[in-house]
């Protein structure tokens, strides 16, 4: 493990600082911002408040056990490396180094349809546990090409997001001029030289970042056309219909991310759906949406036990992970947390991002008297505030 991040990355928070110490300004909000105010961004963070831990240590739970069965696997812990877009803008061949940082954790891997590296790639680097992310385009057969493509490639899971039918509005990144892939311009070039490190190790990657998944599906094209291209991808008439399609099509497991209505998720059980993943996007589309922890307790209410529920948006201490599982969650993902660990250390920065939360989660457990999740989810460990 290099040195440096046991020594200054001891939170989540402080590996958030070294990332932005060594990224570029506009690559450090590409991923750190969110939509319009950022209201729902923070609120995804602060909701876990809303519950305060109520601790039975006499229970004396001096072994605990993080793993967790999920999807016919079993897990070293509820942590997911969840699905980012250009994660190889971070780190060289970022989105391998995540992938294999998670194989090593146990765990699983969900790579981005917005990815640096192809699909193909991935799989023929990583033997690790991964799914993959799709969305419904305009074109039905390119939804089910790539789906296609990732069964052949051996991915156990396909993920259709819904909720990036439109892109969000996201100023900080209008602020940079930051577009993706990125342009490189003048004040792109200049923002990138006033952090050297960054720039020495991606000096021969920049000219290679792009969307992989779709350029190998259609004819090569330049950069700027492809990202206005998938841009013109997205189709906001989407229905159940194009998820039942899908359903038909992918013969492996398929979770809907994006969910936070309690009706859209017992829908999704009824359609035959395999996971639910309870998200807003990270605060990075719809601004004002609830945040995704305050949004679980009654999507776990509508499914009643018949799918695996997770949660994506505002992890940022093992206490959250704890608050998730005791309202419900079978497991968690993470965005902008496994990011800023690979923007400092690749491979080894995921890593840590992993082990930390763990073993604060193990903490939070030792404490609280639980010796294993499921006793987080039945121990009766959390209070409302608002009562």
């Amino acid at each position: 493990m290099v040195a440096h991040l046991k020594r200054d990355g001891y939170s989540i928070a402080a590996l958030r600082e070294m990332a932005k110490k060594r990224l570029p300004r506009p690559v450090f909000d590409f991923i750190d911002g969110g939509a319009e105010d950022e209201d729902t961004l923070r609120q995804n963070q602060s909701a876990f408040q809303t519950w305060d831990l109520l601790p039975q240590p006499l229970n004396g739970a001096a072994e605990r056990d993080l793993s967790t069965p999920l999807l016919g696997h079993t897990l070293r812990s509820p942590l997911l490396v969840g699905p980012t877009g250009l994660a190889g803008l971070f780190w060289p061949q970022g989105e391998i180094h995540s992938a294999n940082a998670a194989a090593a954790q146990g765990t699983v891997y969900c790579l981005s349809h917005g990815s640096v590296c192809t699909m193909e790639q991935l799989a023929q680097s990583h033997q690790g546990l991964k799914w993959m992310q799709v969305f419904i385009y305009k074109d039905r057969g390119f939804t089910r090409e790539l789906a296609t493509r990732a069964q052949e490639s051996g991915y156990d899971g396909l993920i259709l997001t819904i909720d990036n039918q439109l892109i969000g509005k996201r100023e900080r990144d209008l602020v940079n001029g930051f577009t993706i892939p990125p342009r490189f311009d003048f004040n792109q070039m200049l923002a990138f030289a006033r952090k050297p490190a960054w720039w020495w190790s991606m000096r021969n990657e920049l000219a290679k970042i792009t969307f992989g998944n779709y350029v190998q599906s259609q004819t090569p094209e330049s950069v700027a056309a492809l990202a206005a291209r998938m841009g013109s991808l997205l189709d906001p008439r989407m229905t159940w219909d194009d998820v039942a399609m899908l359903r038909a099509h992918w013969k492996g497991h398929l979770i809907l991310k994006g969910v936070l209505h309690p009706k859209e998720a017992l829908e999704a059980v009824q359609r035959g759906l395999d996971a639910i993943i309870v998200s807003n996007h990270g605060g990075r589309q719809l601004n004002g949406a609830m945040a995704s922890v305050l949004a679980l307790p009654d999507v776990v209410q509508a499914v009643n036990g018949a799918v695996p529920v997770l949660l994506d948006g505002g992890i940022r201490r093992g206490s959250d992970v704890f608050k998730a599982l005791a309202l419900g969650a079978t497991a968690v993902l993470l965005g902008r947390p496994h990011l800023w660990g690979l923007s400092v250390a690749g491979q080894e920065g995921v890593e840590w991002a992993l082990e930390l939360l763990n073993s604060e989660l193990d903490r939070t457990m030792g404490l609280a008297g639980a010796h294993n999740l499921q006793s987080i989810r039945e121990g009766d460990f959390l209070r409302s505030r608002r009562n």
